[in-house]
């Protein structure tokens, strides 16, 4: 692909995250504009194409990706369209940044990964943005030089204010812990051999019948073991934190602590109520590394294998919580496509 002075984009899905990366496009990063948006529901496509000069809204997907005036696709759309739309772009040959979950489940997420086996290169970066936050890549960088010494171990906790309505126990695993399988993958160098679910007493402020919190343990095949707390309906902020253990220190991210205010006998700082709030960099820093990738010809980040990964993660997960003890981890083999992450 030659260079494109300016990454003509049409973006899947005009929820909460789809609208928002439309306003991160045209009035965050450079390099791009969003030439058409898609969802199901039409009067909301058509409110935030409205926004957008010279934008179009559908409600077909298929037949916007095959629009002459499309360049790129970004899927911000529920999990299970995600595979027609990929499929749809890969017909063109088109680069697209997908928003997790890749698909909701692993059979799915190996068929994308096929598919874009099949055309010879990659074209897909999944949006696993924690790769992309400030701290996170600090943390990445510090593991690189061999400090610390081997990792042993990662603490992770990862807390919501509340549930969203209609939130079940496995959504836990498939759409909150799943972020945790992906940075411990990436942190670690490591993939993912087994999970075990544990279930403390619910919270009193969970929804009926949701096992909230839950405490996961990752094993991986270099030896380290992980732990994550979710708790998505603590009350009070959302939290993402974690703690690598190594053979000569320890290093730790997300404290929360860049302004700490003392007044009237007390100090204290804010928490951050949401994803969007807490991750808003990493998602701009996202987005415009994906930008800048495409306009070089190339495609960089998260691919379709960590997509597949943490499917086949999360599917391990999800039958430890129903069934209880440990459940290893069913990867099929990693094609050389996918050697270099």
């Amino acid at each position: 692909m030659a260079r494109l002075e300016t990454l003509k984009v049409a973006v899947v899905g005009t929820g909460k995250m789809g609208a928002d990366h439309v306003r991160r496009i045209q009035e965050v990063i450079s390099g791009a504009r969003v030439t058409a948006v898609v969802d199901v529901d039409a009067e909301r496509a058509k409110a935030v194409a409205a926004r957008v000069e010279g934008c179009t809204a559908s409600t077909d997907a298929a037949a916007t990706i095959a629009a002459a005036d499309v360049d790129a696709v970004l899927i911000a759309s529920p999990g299970p369209a995600h595979e027609a739309a990929l499929l749809a772009a890969f017909a063109r040959d088109l680069p697209v940044l997908c928003e997790k979950p890749l698909t909701p489940d692993a059979a799915s997420a190996l068929r994308v990964l096929e598919a874009e086996r099949q055309l010879g290169h990659r074209r897909l970066q999944v949006g696993f943005m924690r790769r992309y936050d400030t701290e996170y890549t600090k943390l990445k960088s510090l593991l690189g030089t061999g400090q610390l010494g081997r990792p042993l171990l990662l603490h992770n906790r990862h807390r919501n204010v509340a549930s969203p309505p209609g939130w079940t126990s496995e959504m836990l695993i498939n759409d909150s812990v799943a972020h945790e399988m992906d940075v411990t993958r990436w942190l670690l160098g490591q993939e993912i051999t087994a999970v075990t679910v544990l279930r403390p007493t619910p919270s009193a402020n969970a929804p009926d019948a949701v096992q909230d919190p839950q405490f996961v343990v990752l094993e991986t095949d270099g030896g380290a073991i992980v732990d994550v707390e979710i708790f998505v309906n603590c009350g009070f902020g959302y939290q993402v934190q974690a703690e690598v253990v190594c053979e000569r220190g320890t290093a730790r991210i997300g404290d929360g602590h860049a302004m700490v205010t003392t007044m009237a006998g007390r100090w204290g700082g804010t928490i951050a109520q949401d994803f969007v709030e807490r991750f808003a960099d990493a998602y701009d820093r996202e987005v415009q590394a994906w930008v800048d990738a495409t306009r070089r010809g190339e495609t960089t980040g998260p691919s379709a294998w960590d997509g597949y990964a943490v499917a086949a993660v999360c599917e391990a997960g999800v039958r430890s919580l129903r069934e209880g003890g440990r459940a290893e981890v069913e990867l099929t083999e990693r094609p050389a496509l996918y050697d270099v992450s």
